[in-house]
């Protein structure tokens, strides 16, 4: 299975919590492929700890490849490459997990029919070879975007089961422009059915993630004044309305993940190890990256195909 990582705004959380997902999933004893679309980014080595490509590879990445000037994507065994030291050592019964890294310097580039193929080729093969592709997009109605929308509506990944997971921070901005991104014109839907996609199928295939929600219970925020609390309680109690009005609401919500500083701060996996042994995550963070991560390919949260 493919699935989008999207969001409107950068700064949602959506590349930090896709990279724990796919790492999740890989302890779990998945083959996972982590694809990195930012094009104008290409920062997801950086959360894996990869040292020597922090800003993306300098050997033919997937700029390299899209455009034609290398034959085959570069990739990086992140078990292998990593410098987390938790990741190095505790992935017996891991299955494999692959970074697929972008150019260093690389930037969005305009799209055209040869590289749509090459990118239709990409997914064939990746979905052939492991049981999940995670493509993680830039953010906004960009080229990567409008690449894997017209690519998913090719007959040849007709039958390859694909889903789409769109971030958004938990405040007035970010649900509008979540929102926006899907159902407004020349969003997700309507550009998806432009390029050949049934619309009313591809809204079946997406779901969103609100991340860095505060939960004014958490002990985090016990020292609040009675005014601050009250006040976060009112306003989550607004966003939850807010997000039922605009169509992103519970019924479409795959999770939740919890504000938490290391997440906010370091951008990073988190393992048992920060919330057993150091104590620097919160359980209640990586108990909802492992909910989210098994949904990911859970039909009782999307429906039946």
């Amino acid at each position: 299975m493919i699935v989008f990582a999207a969001s409107d705004k950068g700064g949602t959380g959506r590349s930090v919590t896709s990279a724990n997902l796919a790492y999740q999933r890989a302890l779990a004893g998945d083959h996972v492929a982590y694809v990195d679309f930012d094009f104008g980014s290409p920062t997801a080595p950086a959360v894996f700890d990869v040292p020597d490509i922090l800003r993306g590879t300098g050997e033919g990445g997937l700029h390299s490849y899209l455009e034609g000037t290398a034959p085959e994507p570069a990739r990086v065994d992140v078990w292998r490459r990593t410098e987390h030291p938790v990741l190095r050592r505790n992935t017996i019964g891991a299955g494999r997990l692959v970074l697929l890294p972008g150019d260093v310097s690389g930037g969005e580039f305009v799209t055209d029919e040869d590289s749509v193929q090459r990118c239709v080729n990409l997914f064939l093969r990746l979905h052939g070879e492991f049981d999940l592709i995670l493509v993680d997009l830039s953010a906004g109605r960009s080229y990567a975007m409008d690449m894997v929308l017209e690519a998913t509506a090719r007959p040849e990944l007709r039958n390859v089961p694909h889903r789409w997971v769109v971030f958004h921070r938990w405040t007035r901005q970010h649900v509008i422009a979540a929102a926006g991104l899907v159902y407004a014109a020349r969003g997700l839907l309507e550009g998806g059915a432009e390029l050949g996609h049934d619309k009313d199928a591809l809204r079946a295939v997406i779901r969103f993630v609100r991340a860095a929600v505060p939960d004014p219970d958490s002990s985090l925020w016990s020292h609040v004044s009675p005014a601050q609390s009250a006040w976060m309680q009112m306003y989550d109690e607004r966003l939850r309305r807010l997000a039922s009005e605009l169509g992103i609401g519970d019924t479409v919500l795959l999770g939740t993940v919890p504000l938490e500083p290391i997440l906010q701060w370091r951008e990073q996996l988190i393992t048992e190890e920060e919330v057993v042994a150091t104590k620097i995550a919160n359980k209640e963070t990586l108990d909802a990256l492992e909910a989210i991560a098994g949904r990911l390919t859970d039909d009782t949260h999307w429906g039946k195909p």
